[in-house]
């Protein structure tokens, strides 16, 4: 059994990985902004921890972060405002990065988004802000010391998932959120995905056949 803690417990792909982690046996504490989300996140099976990562320090978050095992970062401002991107995707996540640093918390995924090599998104387009800061946050997780694995999933759905992705396109299609969820959770138990950032689409592969 591990102790997982999930930033961005709410989202849609952070609620289906919490159950598919309580139901393997691990431990899950999601962390939740808004109070209103808690029978959501007990309905998983997981902790609801309430508290606006956006606020808090490195020092507040390494309270939060401090004795689990791993973290998943599967946080976003969820777009409209640039500045409050930057400050959820790129500035909160960084500092999350040197907290779990600071309490000795190694294994880091991180859920982006399935960018392109350049990862150069137009201004015109509503997403270069939400483009921008993930390119930061996941730029500077590679720099770090943390056992840390990127996840770029591509155009998110609501199907029931497959089992099944795709590692090795190039341009991004489409993938179901629950098939994201359990790369994460796959992701966790695998050591080789450590160093890598693997970019995935629906696909044939099985999960644990793509992630290697």
């Amino acid at each position: 059994m591990s102790r997982i803690v999930v930033i961005g417990g709410h989202g849609r792909v952070a609620l289906r990985l919490e159950r598919l982690l309580v139901d393997r046996g691990d431990e899950v504490d999601a962390i939740i902004r808004n109070p209103a989300h808690t029978p959501d996140i007990e309905a998983t099976g997981a902790h609801a921890v309430v508290a606006d990562i956006e606020q808090l320090d490195v020092d507040e978050l390494s309270e939060l972060l401090r004795g689990h095992d791993a973290i998943v970062w599967s946080a976003g401002a969820g777009g409209g405002d640039p500045q409050r991107t930057m400050s959820v995707d790129r500035d909160a996540a960084i500092r999350s990065m040197e907290a779990a640093d600071l309490v000795g918390v190694r294994r880091y995924v991180m859920v982006s988004y399935f960018e392109s090599p350049d990862h150069v998104v137009p201004e015109s387009n509503p997403f270069h802000a939400d483009a921008e800061a993930k390119a930061a946050a996941d730029e500077h997780l590679a720099a770090t010391g943390l056992d840390w694995t990127i996840l770029g999933p591509s155009h998110l759905t609501d199907g029931d998932g497959t089992g099944r992705i795709d590692v090795e396109a190039s341009t991004s299609s489409s993938v179901d959120r629950a098939d994201v969820a359990a790369v994460v959770a796959a992701a966790l138990e695998s050591p080789g995905t450590i160093g890598r950032t693997i970019r995935f689409n629906a696909g044939e592969t099985p999960i644990a056949d793509a992630l290697g």
